[in-house]
């Protein structure tokens, strides 16, 4: 069986190197980007299952990349799961509203992560941006 693909997009390098350790530790095959453009290039060329989706990034925001991806029918079913700092109530309702498929927030709990994105893959796109 193939192992899945995980594509962490974050600005910060710590974060990348955390969740890469996690993931790869639990028989995900990880790629990294540090904003949305390598982003959008990783996907374009390795297709990725997951996109772990830092909210806030340089330039174009995780917002915008989700809602560029998942209006993109090449791209709609890849799974994005919003990994951020951003914790406040209503957060994750945007996130969602983005068309995030998922949302955890950071820090993250190191023994439960894989398994959270794990479900989360398992579960599906569910999620499409919405109109407003």
């Amino acid at each position: 069986m193939a192992k899945e693909l995980a594509l962490i997009v974050d600005d910060n390098e710590v974060n990348r190197k955390l969740l890469e350790y996690v993931l790869g530790a639990d028989g995900f095959d990880v790629c990294m980007a540090s904003n949305a453009d390598e982003a959008s290039q990783v996907i374009a060329t390795l297709r990725p299952h997951v996109v772990l989706m830092d909210l806030q990034l340089p330039g174009t925001s995780g917002f915008d990349l989700t809602k560029r991806l998942k209006a993109d029918p090449q791209t709609r079913d890849i799974v994005i799961i919003a990994v951020t700092s951003y914790a406040m109530m209503g957060d994750e309702q945007k996130a969602r509203a983005a068309g995030c498929d998922g949302y955890l927030s950071k820090p993250i709990d190191v023994k439960t992560f894989a398994q959270d994105v794990r479900d989360m893959l398992d579960a599906g796109p569910t999620n499409a941006p919405s109109s407003d």
